[in-house]
């Protein structure tokens, strides 16, 4: 784990830092080729991966809805009922996004422009698995796209060794909504669902996270199916000053650790006592912890950063531009103004990461390794396409006709300003 005074960093440090996310290339290859042969190959090819990668040999690749149903009695009721409750607020949060569905505004007399919002047709989301399930991470995919309005949305996730999904993850499919669930992970499930295959739906867009074979397999699709943005590793970066508490902000620090080796979990602070408190917490909570071995090989990415300032703190932050980003100063709103790429901002310090990962509502489906600088998180719109509408009556062309017409002749566009000028002839 890095600590430093911010402003001594090395270059080689700073590229770490900010730099992270560059091992797409490094895949590039493998990932294309697996591409191709789920293309060429379908089921076939779905097969052989599971079974080379997931240690699974599956005949059936939809999952079944006697085994959805069986999966959710099988779950401890509470549990459900807390599944429930987190997607009653993903949908709220949702629904509020919701944009009106088609407007109009009156140019000028004779001129009506206008916005057409409507769903796309079918969306596969992408849930990870291997280390961990991610039921959370159904429910923040599916959900969403269900309150756009998408007719089909279909979810892909790894198998067991014994061929069955998570049992868990298979009850948040079925809380959140999804029509179809395979037993798919990694290239191949982005392979599945950008191709179809036999028994794979072909699908318009893919979002979800994944590690960096995934998100390689994400980026090559675009073709022939939309992607929402890579979204790897996961990472928090938190800004501090002398009122951070370092217990709270360590134990964020970890959570992250524990999510993949990885992850990425750093505190940028003007208070020296602050920052050899939080590190002092670190090292002491990691020994503490459950996933030891992940933490410990993730905190190998970590970094613990003294800045001279709050101002010095936020250009680190905007540099970074984290997946999620804490804010735990006496002032937040002043440092939150100033924030111009995060992911998901969480203020206060009763305002950890975890509960934008699972209850409070916002999307944890988000950019990281700094692509939080051109991309939003997961929402809505992502799940949406727009038309634009003009209704123009003889009196409103009348108005537009001598900028057509000499714009497109200038342009050599003859055609273009002739059927213009023949409605007036």
């Amino acid at each position: 784990m890095l600590y430093k005074k911010l402003s001594e960093l090395t270059d080689e440090e700073k590229k770490k830092l900010i730099g992270r996310g560059g091992e797409l290339a490094d895949v590039g290859d493998t990932v294309a080729s697996i591409l191709r042969d789920v293309k060429e190959n379908g089921d076939a090819a779905l097969r052989e991966y599971t079974k080379k990668f997931d240690g699974a040999d599956i005949k059936a690749i939809e999952v079944s809805k006697e085994e959805i149903d069986e999966a959710v009695k099988s779950v401890d009721p509470a549990l459900l009922a807390h599944l429930e409750f987190a997607a009653g607020n993903i949908r709220k949060f949702h629904e509020a996004q919701m944009p009106q569905k088609i407007w109009f505004i009156e140019l000028s007399p004779g001129i009506e422009l206008g916005q057409k919002f409507t769903a796309l047709e079918s969306v596969g989301a992408y849930v990870p698995g291997g280390r961990a399930s991610y039921p959370s991470t159904a429910l923040m995919t599916i959900v969403p796209a269900k309150v756009a309005g998408v007719k089909n949305v279909v979810m892909c996730t790894p198998p067991g060794k014994d061929g069955k999904v998570n049992p868990l993850t298979l009850a948040a499919a079925k809380v959140a909504g999804a029509d179809h669930v395979y037993k798919l992970g990694g290239v191949q499930a982005v392979a599945g669902m950008a191709y179809g295959t036999e028994s794979v739906m072909k699908v318009d867009k893919i979002v979800g996270p994944g590690n960096v074979f995934v998100t390689a397999a994400k980026m090559q699709v675009r073709d022939v199916a939309e992607i929402d943005f890579p979204a790897g590793p996961s990472e928090v970066l938190i800004i501090a000053d002398d009122s951070c508490n370092a217990r709270m902000a360590a134990s964020d620090m970890i959570a992250q650790a524990e999510h993949d080796p990885n992850s990425v979990s750093v505190i940028v602070t003007t208070s020296e006592s602050v920052a050899s408190k939080v590190r002092d917490e670190v090292i002491k909570q990691a020994k503490e912890t459950l996933r030891q071995e992940i933490v410990n090989t993730s905190l190998e990415n970590a970094a613990v950063l003294v800045a001279a300032s709050m101002d010095e703190c936020v250009s680190f932050s905007n540099a970074f531009a984290p997946e999620h980003l804490e804010i735990m100063v006496k002032e937040p709103d002043a440092i939150l103004e100033s924030i111009g790429h995060a992911g998901s901002i969480f203020v206060g310090n009763y305002a950890p990461v975890p509960v934008g990962d699972y209850a409070s509502g916002t999307n944890h489906v988000l950019p990281t390794a700094g692509y939080a600088r051109i991309y939003s998180g997961l929402n809505l719109a992502h799940f949406m396409k727009s038309s634009s509408i003009q209704k123009i009556s003889k009196e409103g062309l009348e108005l537009l006709k001598d900028c057509v017409i000499s714009v497109a002749e200038e342009e050599g566009l003859k055609a273009h300003a002739d059927s213009v000028r023949l409605r007036f002839e």
